[in-house]
């Protein structure tokens, strides 16, 4: 564990219940448009064919358009791809990420880092017994 203390701030976007974009997701859209398929995506990020397809499938039915394509069959157009939507939404949310990165810097950050200690003292003892 880091003896300094650290923020650690990841966007989210909901529908509903259901995680429509995060970190993850992101990373997947864009192993997706460099791997030009579901499965190799899922490979290069280290999670099953299964796995990347569900975190596909809730994408495409949180957004108003779908975020990759599939294209099914022998073709040699075979495989996935993001959509004119999906590109817009991956930008748009490594660009929200990289301002959330400069949170860190930021003198707000710095001033309640300074006043975190390296470790929680000891618990209170429980005043029930």
């Amino acid at each position: 564990m880091s003896a300094t203390p650290t923020l650690k701030l990841r966007a989210r976007i909901y529908c509903g219940e259901e995680i429509a974009m995060g970190p993850g997701k992101a990373d997947l859209l864009a192993a997706i448009a460099e791997e030009g398929s579901i499965s190799a995506a899922g490979r290069a990020l280290g999670m099953s064919y299964r796995r990347a397809w569900l975190l596909v499938d809730a994408m495409n039915r949180c957004w108003r358009s779908p975020l990759v394509e599939t294209v099914a069959g022998g073709s040699k157009d075979r495989g996935a791809r993001l959509s004119a939507t999906g590109q817009a939404v991956l930008a748009q949310y490594r660009a929200l990420q990289a301002r959330i990165a400069e949170v860190e810097a930021s003198d707000e950050y710095a001033l309640l880092r300074s006043g975190v200690r390296a470790a929680p003292l000891p618990g209170a003892p429980d005043p029930a017994g």
